[in-house]
């Protein structure tokens, strides 16, 4: 059976698509905001591999289909940012500011957090770009001497997060202003957090769009001088 699997084309796709849509299922089914799509999914595939005894190699050379479909599908959040090109263009300075603090607060909290608990510095390196899109992020990683793999992890763990308790955390602050939502979401928790803006309001997902991207760009210039703080 494993040997079966590992040499079906794009089977990690199949398993992939298979765990996400149970994930929906569920979601939609129960409204519990910890069947989250992609966490389900990341489970459903760990199993998958565990039960069948696939090496990962070759899940991800069968799913590599997905991986280069991260790029164009980040680059399609920017329609809904068209959208409120009106409000961003009365609101850029505030915006600007928000996406500003937010991307130098999570690199902040990751070098805090290292010191606190005696990172190296290629853990500590790894951990910079989990604030960013997987497609950044990976390069990021790789250019300041981090571990690929681990800061993929941590990327999605923290979109998860995001997704999962970001409007709880916006309540609980009493956050109301949709702008700000927007802005949150998308410097915290990129991709995935904006997907959860987007369920909340349109504005609140163009913002977290736009977010995203520039803490993307910002993180890229960002993470390497702060990779030489530790």
């Amino acid at each position: 059976m494993k040997e079966l699997f590992e040499h079906l084309l794009y089977f990690g796709v199949v398993v992939s698509v298979v765990g996400y849509e149970i994930g929906l299922w569920l979601k939609k089914k129960t409204n519990f905001s910890l069947f989250n799509p992609l966490l389900i999914a990341v489970i459903f595939v760990m199993g998958f591999l565990s039960l069948f005894h696939i090496q990962y190699e070759a899940y991800e050379e069968s799913a590599s289909l997905l991986s280069y479909l991260l790029t164009p599908a980040t680059v399609c959040l920017a329609v809904p940012l068209y959208e409120q090109l009106e409000l961003l263009k009365k609101q850029y300075k505030a915006i600007l500011f928000g996406v500003i603090s937010g991307m130098v607060s999570g690199l902040i909290s990751i070098f805090l957090l290292s010191l606190l608990f005696h990172l190296n510095h290629t853990q500590y390196v790894t951990l910079l770009p989990k604030s960013i899109t997987t497609a950044i992020g990976m390069g990021v990683s790789e250019e300041i001497g981090g571990n690929v793999t681990i800061t993929v992890a941590a990327i999605v763990v923290t979109g998860i997060l995001g997704n999962v308790i970001g409007e709880v955390v916006l309540r609980f602050f009493h956050i109301k202003e949709p702008i700000a939502k927007g802005i949150a979401l998308g410097a915290a928790s990129h991709a995935i957090g904006t997907s959860k803006a987007m369920e909340i309001g349109e504005v609140e997902g163009a913002m977290s769009s736009l977010s995203l991207a520039i803490t993307g760009l910002l993180t890229v210039i960002a993470a390497p001088i702060f990779a030489n703080f530790m």
